[in-house]
């Protein structure tokens, strides 16, 4: 449920991509949506490209055609997706589209019959012979060498970690697994490989992601996970804490192999955060929403992950107004809230997906009742991350620089914070001489609802 980062426009993207465009060489603009699975999809892309030759142009005049990643999780991304279609026609005419909203084409087409071609998610080689059959590469040998780091659309002192493809759950309200199929995990030592590469890129953060990271090598042979002595999730994660980067993993289930990770974090391999989609927290609403996990057990698993543990930073996303959900049910997840304590937190309020199996249940909430569970959700979410942060006033922690403006004010992120979708630490005196990427020593000053400031 996560939509992080926001979208990366051609004409917004931190990425520097407006490299010097030699004479007759073909470019490609990218608009790329939606979580960030989908934004190392378009990473791949751009670095496929670029090793045929084609320049990557950060705006839609400087490009000979635009391919568009779509989103198409909910209804509100599809319309984003759509929109976005419409303005690379409107400003360049020649369009690709791609992504989770590419494995409906006629619904696409419906809307904008003048695409030049539609592809599914994770159909790298699709999306590059329709590139090559509106612009036909054409490489320079002695020029158009492939950087060891490929094209990155994140700062480069961060990159995101793909580990697997898919999901094999079932839940009623996702369509992820019919967009993108079951569960397939990535060779341990292709993983490790990729993360080494980035380190030695100038990379200072790992942001493992996945549809179901603790699921990871579930799906291998029977004899290649009897060859581990633990958990493949696991294994990996010990593999990259060795690499001297922050790692951090998001869309982890709360399984009882959970409890593996743990110790890692305890001893500073990877960094003490997870990132957990429990979604709700009364049974009935998780059984309606046939989510894998328990609610009445998650609670003991947290209490022992921060006895092992007790830095760990919690996250999570939660949807209310689910079809069915009655007001003693919210109020259900509300005392769960009061009990978990959890670090950071994000709200969704339901809404059909076309495909899902929740549109046929019963008894779906009034929208104007799902705003004001919404309102009341993050009223006290946002009370519990107040109060967190308070007790942090006082304390040195390390940092990471994400940005230095022109003023010289530093926008930072702690160890509990993932880049996009949790708060900053600001320093706002005394960064001469800092560098984007660097992590510090900081003491905080001074706490708001959802961000920090310190000093050196």
């Amino acid at each position: 449920m996560s939509q992080n980062p926001p979208d990366l426009r051609p004409d917004l993207a931190r990425a520097t991509l407006s490299e010097t465009r030699r004479e007759g060489q073909p470019t490609i603009g990218m608009v790329s949506l939606g979580c960030p699975k989908a934004l190392v999809d378009s990473e791949r892309i751009l670095t496929r490209l670029r090793a045929e030759g084609y320049g990557i142009s950060p705006d839609y005049s400087g490009a000979d055609a635009v391919i568009v990643n779509t989103c198409g999780f909910l209804d509100s991304a599809k319309a984003e997706s759509l929109d976005a279609i419409g303005e690379a026609l409107k400003e360049n005419g020649k369009v690709i589209v791609t992504g989770c909203l590419g494995a409906e084409p006629d619904y696409i087409r419906e809307h904008h019959p003048r695409i030049l071609a539609v592809t599914g998610p994770h159909q790298y080689e699709q999306v590059l012979d329709a590139v090559h059959a509106v612009v036909p590469p054409s490489p320079d040998p002695f020029i158009d060498l492939l950087p060891a780091s490929g094209v990155s659309l994140t700062p480069r002192h961060y990159s995101y970690l793909k580990i697997s493809e898919g999901c094999n759950h079932k839940c009623k309200f996702c369509i992820i697994p019919d967009m993108r199929g079951r569960l397939t995990s990535r060779p341990h030592k292709a993983v490790l490989r990729e993360a080494e590469k980035l380190v030695e890129n100038g990379v200072r953060e790992l942001l493992v992601i996945s549809q179901d990271t603790s699921a990871y090598g579930t799906d291998w042979p029977n004899e290649t996970r009897r060859a581990l002595t633990e958990q493949p999730i696991t294994t990996l994660a010990r593999g990259l804490g060795q690499l001297g980067a922050w790692v951090r993993l998001h869309y982890v289930y709360p399984y009882p192999s959970v409890r593996e990770i743990i110790p890692l974090m305890a001893e500073g391999l990877i960094l003490p955060y997870l990132d957990i989609p429990f979604q709700h927290a009364h049974p009935d609403t998780l059984k309606r929403m046939a989510r894998p996990a328990h609610a009445e057990r998650t609670l003991d698993r947290i209490q022992e992950w921060r006895s092992l543990c007790p830095d760990i930073t919690l996250r999570s996303t939660f949807i209310v107004g689910y079809p069915g959900e009655t007001e003693a049910e919210f109020q259900t997840l509300l005392d769960w809230m009061d009990e978990a304590q959890l670090d950071r937190v994000g709200c969704f309020k339901y809404e059909n997906v076309a495909g899902a199996r929740s549109n046929a249940l019963p008894d779906h909430v009034a929208e104007e009742v799902k705003q004001d569970r919404w309102e009341r959700f993050m009223e006290k979410a946002q009370a519990i991350s107040e109060a967190k942060l308070e007790a942090k006033v006082g304390q040195r922690i390390d940092v990471i620089i994400d940005d230095i403006d022109e003023d010289g004010i530093a926008t930072c992120r702690t160890k509990a914070d993932a880049p996009e979708i949790d708060g900053n630490l600001f320093i706002d005196e005394g960064t001469e001489g800092l560098k984007v990427g660097e992590i510090v020593s900081v003491e905080v000053d001074e706490a708001g609802d959802y961000d920090l400031w310190g000093h050196l």
